[in-house]
């Protein structure tokens, strides 16, 4: 029986994860994210599927993040209405972010509608509220020791360590004769994180595709602790506003875990800390109901007054007109919204504001897809574009990798080199090409591996 894998995203790029795997009888996907970036790498999220939706079997997810998920509802609304399967965190993390993006769609449609800066007339949501619901009916959560049969496909997800949820998939395909594995990583953490469990070991794989977000690259030595100390003590000194642009999964967790580990030690002051995302109160208790997945303690997590989720003065913000009211308040204050690379959502209004006063810091605290804003502002653009219009950059601009929820090259190599035997093909993924080459060679170097670098929309009989 033959099977074929298209890279429908993900490939000589780090988003819009979206694999399809067929055979004779099955058509599958795994990931349907949406691609985020530029104008050209947006518009691709436009364009029709290779595949006709109501095609498809079954979707499998790795984890909850937009580029791995956010593309559902769109498949949805055109015509997709099978089983998708994920991790019980997943599904639960789904249930906050899909309608959620939907509404940041539906605003900011809305919003370019309204002041006429999109080309586009009218400006259409890529999918909407009813979408989103629609899709949430069709979650499947799979138990930690599940396996999920779909014809002659059986699948089964390991902690992957990136986020609540986030799993390494391990698909097989059954032959007439033997079984051939296929494993996705999906996107891997870290080992040394305070937070999350670091990703557990897969014994086999037969083709293996591999993330590479950070594939040439080694997380900095710089102390989480010593950066934030300088950047807090410094918008206290100078009553300004620090804008950290954040994912409203994971990674805000991480740095109001930080924060507040610094204030509990009285490193920082207690400054006030506004998180200006409707889910992040919801997220904490998703913290709660799954702690296999990280090193925190569940009765604190409860305790609203000793949560390491939440600082001493934190404030979450849910309306629109409460957000609005953030764009005038004097500092020192910090403030924490998305989308975390500033493709779209709240942060996009902090920044207009705040990108203009020499006084105000932003910090980077996740990747940065080429193309996007959060891109040109750490390439050092002196002016960004946004809604339409270019806004002066004069505050300052800076980023902590050490915060990175992404395998470095090193932890990337040490979990590929936990295979018992060498993969017959290994397909290197999700990351700009030149990340994605350095893990080529670094795999050759050190193991003598060879590993393609498929094409976007490549087509290949395994």
């Amino acid at each position: 029986m033959s099977t074929w894998l298209s890279f429908l995203g993900a490939a000589r790029t780090v988003t819009g994860s979206r694999f399809l795997l067929q055979n004779d009888t099955e058509r599958v996907l795994v990931d349907c994210g949406l691609f985020q970036g530029g104008r050209k790498m947006k518009a691709l999220n436009w364009e029709p599927f290779p595949a006709e939706p109501a095609s498809l079997d079954a979707i499998l997810l790795t984890h909850a993040h937009i580029d791995h998920t956010g593309y559902l509802p769109r498949l949805v609304s055109e015509g997709f209405d099978g089983p998708i399967y994920a991790t019980q965190a997943t599904c639960a993390l789904l249930e906050l972010l899909l309608p959620d993006a939907a509404y940041l769609q539906e605003q900011d449609a809305a919003y370019a509608n309204k002041t006429g800066y999109s080309r586009h007339k009218p400006a259409l949501p890529l999918f909407t509220s009813i979408d989103a619901r629609d899709t949430l009916e069709l979650l499947h959560p799979v138990d930690d020791d599940e396996s999920i049969n779909i014809g002659t496909l059986s699948a089964s997800w390991m902690r992957s360590g990136h986020i609540l949820g986030a799993g390494i998939l391990q698909l097989d395909v059954n032959g007439q004769s033997e079984s051939r594995r296929i494993v996705f990583s999906g996107d891997l953490g870290r080992y040394d994180s305070e937070i999350m469990k670091p990703p557990e070991q897969v014994g086999r794989a037969d083709i293996l595709l591999v993330e590479s977000t950070y594939g040439g690259r080694l997380h900095t030595d710089d102390s989480i602790r010593s950066v934030l100390i300088d950047f807090l003590n410094d918008v206290a000194d100078e009553k300004s506003v620090l804008l950290i642009p954040a994912f409203a999964i994971g990674r805000t967790q991480q740095i109001l875990f930080w924060i507040r580990k610094l204030q509990d030690e009285g490193s920082v002051p207690d400054l006030p800390v506004f998180i200006d995302s409707p889910m992040a109160v919801e997220a904490s208790h998703i913290y709660c109901q799954f702690g296999d997945d990280h090193n925190l303690d569940v009765n604190l997590l409860m305790d609203e007054r000793q949560c390491p989720l939440r600082c001493k003065e934190t404030h979450f913000i849910k309306e629109v007109e409460e957000s609005k009211e953030l764009n005038t308040r004097p500092g020192p204050a910090i403030i924490i919204s998305a989308s975390g690379m500033c493709t779209g959502g709240r942060i996009l209004h902090h920044l207009k504001w705040r990108l203009p006063d020499r006084r105000n810091r932003v910090l980077f605290i996740g990747y940065q897809a080429e193309g996007t804003r959060g891109r040109h502002l750490l390439n050092g653009k002196r002016s960004i574009r946004i809604h339409g219009k270019s806004v002066p950059v004069h505050a300052g601009i800076a980023q902590l990798d050490a915060l990175s929820a992404h395998a470095d090259m090193n932890e990337l190599i040490t979990w590929i080199t936990g295979f018992q035997h060498q993969p017959s093909d290994i397909f290197i993924v999700h990351g700009e090409l030149e990340s994605s080459r350095a893990l080529q060679e670094e795999l050759g170097r050190r193991l003598g591996w060879g590993a393609k670098l498929p094409n976007q929309f490549e087509t290949i009989q395994l």
